[in-house]
């Protein structure tokens, strides 16, 4: 068995997201009070009582993810979770993946977190949508066709090899989703307000490289596969280097569960809140085995299904 620990990114988050585990794991209960005191404000709160509104916002959404999903992690470990071979994180969840490989500190990512957040939050309005069933080089071909000027569009994530995002400009975004449902696709309009992994970016991305590059990234103690290039690192200055130019780069998800599968990966770990990335595994090899740990029962059930198949 290899295995790979996966963290959510935005629109993962879910009021009561944690509750469980910090009513139940002394761990899980220091590293959400840890985090609230770095970040300066109380985002267990958020987290446990929301309102959903106040947490659909960025500056909120992303440090309460990390929270969330930190705090699963440490009680993955304490319960005797494996170690992974690789870890990955989808955009904000790579912060997590970094902090849990150890080369990011915890009060390094929180305060990463806290800026890159307000960052975004900030940058000029957007769109995004979601674009199911066309092959990439139809949607690159919309994407090409619906950008004209400063009004662009361009394909932001890619989720699966059925499933990817556009994102930019709101006027670009419309119309290369009408050339997307043309040509046979189906098209999702996202709920955020910017555009994220897209030029629209590309301020923000300026300021916040200033910041990554202000750290101290430690080498990895397992491999970390990075969205940019979908490629393992464990030197801490190539992690440094990739990790600055997350923010206005897409991301390449399925190469990297392609990558992690082709290195022997067969058991993958989504640890926060939420399913949405073991259902991207599932729709890229079918064969994978997934787990989720957002809660105690999901953690039980997790680590003995992972015992068993260590002592088979």
């Amino acid at each position: 068995m290899k295995i790979a620990c996966l963290f959510p990114g935005q629109g993962s988050q879910s009021v009561g997201m944690g509750k469980d585990l910090f009513d139940n794991f002394a761990e899980a209960k220091k590293t959400f009070e840890s985090i609230d005191k770095i970040a300066g404000r109380e985002l267990s709160k958020l987290c446990f009582e929301g309102p959903e509104e106040e947490l659909k916002r960025t500056i909120n959404t992303q440090p309460t993810i990390l929270a969330a999903s930190l705090a699963a992690w440490q009680c993955y470990k304490i319960a005797g979770g494996p170690t992974p071979q690789f870890v990955a994180g989808h955009s904000l969840g790579e912060f997590t993946a970094l902090v849990a490989c150890e080369a990011l500190s915890l009060e390094e990512a929180v305060k990463l977190v806290d800026t890159r957040s307000r960052l975004m939050e900030s940058c000029p309005k957007g769109a995004m949508s979601a674009v199911i069933g066309l092959d990439k080089a139809v949607l690159q071909d919309a994407c090409n066709k619906a950008t004209s000027g400063d009004s662009v569009v361009i394909i932001a994530n890619f989720n699966t090899r059925e499933q990817l995002v556009i994102s930019g400009s709101p006027d670009a975004v419309a119309k290369a989703g009408e050339i997307a449902k043309a040509a046979g696709g189906k098209v999702i309009s996202l709920p955020v307000g910017g555009a994220f992994h897209s030029p629209l970016m590309a301020s923000a991305a300026s300021e916040f490289e200033k910041q990554i590059n202000a750290c101290s990234l430690d080498n990895a103690k397992f491999a970390v596969v990075q969205n940019v290039d979908a490629k393992a690192s464990t030197v801490g200055s190539e992690i440094q280097a990739k990790l600055a130019k997350q923010m206005p780069s897409a991301v390449l998800w399925c190469d990297t569960i392609e990558f992690m599968l082709s290195q022997g990966v067969d058991t993958f770990v989504e640890i926060g809140p939420g399913k949405v990335l073991t259902g991207t595994v599932k729709k890229i090899d079918r064969q994978a085995r997934i787990f989720n740990i957002f809660d105690k029962a999901s953690l039980e059930s997790t680590i003995n299904s992972l015992r068993q198949t260590v002592t088979a």
